[in-house]
């Protein structure tokens, strides 16, 4: 099913011009600026795109409403491993910020909190308008769970925001909350072999592990299928002792996916090592391996036992420079 038949499944027609004028003015921002002559089409695009979909909903009977940001929470699930990053230097805030917000996101009345929302649709608009302190335009409709998680699994699944493992986390979420795999399904646009392999994964591995690794961006199915082949619980002991390790808590998502891999594999992670010459005279050669708490420097020529002894007298010196600057 199309992204677009699924939300106007949800929502109908008016609500469906929302989103989709929201999914192509987000594409805009990431595609940067342009020339004057394209720079002003886009503009009178943009503006004719939030005039049909406010009309649309104003036929509809939604009412467009600026509402404070602060009074909209998150949905009740979360699809992301970590906060959504947006910064006020993205384009995509920036573009709000000069330009104003040109379609409103869906909300629906928090359905346990009195005079509080729920977004449905317009995730990142919403932290937009957070970040720049605005009020934010949204429509606001009753809508079930079902409709809300399908609305914001579609957002992300069509934005290609979520990795793999965020997909497959979500998917697990839903379904331990007692949400049908035909709404799953929907949520993600995949089919039910992909479903199943998906939320295999997530049930295999503690959540609190996930979240220690993160998101990888670079790695996907395959690599998060071999991983949870080889996590057992009995191995976990060892993960902790990982993740307190400045090597694995320096790293980025990635690299901290292969440290966690080889862990559970009985490889140790070969150190980082690089090689230093000096200027003057090739020699000398100095061998550099950095591996979390560990720094070692080996030094090789026949010079190499003098100028070891020469940079041991310099030591405290070097030290109480090291400190000065701060490094």
């Amino acid at each position: 099913m199309s992204r677009r038949s699924t939300l106007k499944g949800i929502f109908g027609d008016a609500v469906e011009e929302l989103a989709m004028a929201n999914f192509e003015e987000e594409k805009e921002a990431e595609r940067g600026p342009a020339g004057p002559v394209r720079s002003m089409a886009l503009t009178l695009g943009k503006m004719e795109e939030e005039a049909r979909a406010m009309q649309e909903a104003l036929i509809a009977g939604l009412r467009v409403q600026d509402l404070d940001p602060e009074l909209i929470d998150d949905s009740f699930v979360r699809d992301r491993i970590g906060d959504l990053a947006l910064t006020e230097d993205d384009p995509f805030v920036q573009s709000i910020a000069e330009s104003g917000q040109e379609v409103p996101i869906l909300v629906r009345p928090h359905p346990e909190r009195e005079g509080r929302y729920q977004v449905a649709y317009g995730h990142r608009r919403l932290r937009a308008a957070r970040l720049l302190k605005v009020r934010v335009k949204a429509v606001v409709k009753e809508i079930a769970d079902e409709e809300l998680v399908v609305a914001q699994g579609v957002e992300n699944t069509a934005r290609s925001n979520l990795t793999y493992i965020e997909k497959a986390t979500f998917a697990h979420t839903l379904e331990e909350r007692g949400f049908k795999r035909a709404v799953i399904m929907k949520a993600l646009t995949t089919d039910k072999t992909e479903l199943s392999k998906m939320i295999s994964v997530a049930s295999s591995i503690p959540a609190r592990v996930i979240k220690q690794i993160g998101n990888t961006p670079a790695y996907g199915r395959r690599k998060w299928i071999a991983f949870s082949e080889v996590y057992s619980e009995r191995k976990l002991p060892k993960l902790q002792a990982l993740f307190t390790s400045e090597a694995f808590s320096g790293a980025d998502s990635d690299k901290r996916f292969d440290l966690a891999l080889g862990e559970l594999l009985g490889k140790a992670a070969k150190p980082a090592s690089k090689t230093w010459r000096p200027r003057e005279g090739k020699a000398l050669r100095g061998s550099i391996k950095a591996d979390g708490k560990t720094y070692t420097l080996a030094l090789k020529a026949d010079e190499a036992p003098a100028f070891g002894e020469f940079l041991t007298s310099k030591l405290d010196e070097l030290y109480a420079e090291f400190k000065r600057t701060g490094d």
